[in-house]
């Protein structure tokens, strides 16, 4: 094959995302909610006819999806390898430093969510957590995929997660993806989507309206402690 033909998908794609406006379109739809090209317009700080272009080049490459309902078109990232993808691409952005200085905003680094997953200080924190009580397995050098052992598989199934769903759904069931706040990885893919949902559902944390930040409640606090020996800061009220 080729050398130019084996990387004109890459150098497409990295085209793609390149571009400054399309850079911060791709950025805000990372927390896993769809919006309208005229939200997105006002995000990259274009007019809506040259947003509707970009969202056209992404759509293209296959970077985006759109969902028509009513009037509204709504996009969102193609699948969760793009926001893992953007996330890698944030860690190397950062550049070599003798030392790590977080300048995340508080209240992103300290819980977020990278698509459907928790990201931030908690996601990292449960991360290696799960590995520390020896639930995940499989990781090795190059390869970033994640099986769980026995002791795993119960300890997700006593958090209400149904594990054998989890596997059968149409993407990677676990994942360490690299967080760009923290520089470590924190929990992806279906089971990290999962996890989330519980945490959701049982209020242990709370979305923000205004941003991708994660609360963690004063529930969140109890049951992270007792499920996990992780002890989080008790919220300000």
């Amino acid at each position: 094959m080729d050398v130019d033909d084996a990387h004109a998908p890459v150098a497409a794609i990295a085209a793609a995302i390149g571009e400054p406006a399309r850079a911060r379109m791709l950025y805000c739809l990372v927390d896993g909610r769809a919006r309208t090209s005229t939200e997105l317009a006002v995000v990259a700080n274009v007019t809506p006819s040259t947003a509707s272009v970009h969202l056209q080049r992404l759509k293209a490459e296959r970077l985006v999806k759109v969902l028509a309902q009513g009037k509204h078109r709504y996009y969102s990232l193609e699948r969760a390898d793009v926001a893992a993808a953007l996330e890698a691409l944030s860690v190397l952005a950062g550049g070599a430093r003798d030392r790590f200085v977080a300048r995340t905003p508080h209240r992103l680094r300290e819980a977020r969510t990278c698509y459907d997953h928790i990201a931030g200080t908690l996601g990292v924190a449960l991360h290696d957590r799960c590995t520390a009580l020896g639930w995940l397995s499989g990781l090795s050098a190059g390869d970033a995929t994640y099986d769980l052992t026995d002791r795993g598989l119960k300890g997700f199934e006593a958090l209400g997660i149904d594990v054998e769903h989890a596997r059968g759904l149409r993407r990677r069931f676990a994942f360490a993806c690299v967080d760009w706040s923290e520089r470590r990885p924190h929990l992806g893919g279906a089971l990290g989507s999962a996890l989330l949902d519980v945490a959701l559902k049982r209020r242990w944390v709370r979305r923000d309206l205004d941003s991708r930040a994660l609360r963690v409640t004063s529930t969140g606090c109890r049951e992270i402690r007792a499920r996990f020996g992780l002890e989080i800061p008790t919220p300000h009220r």
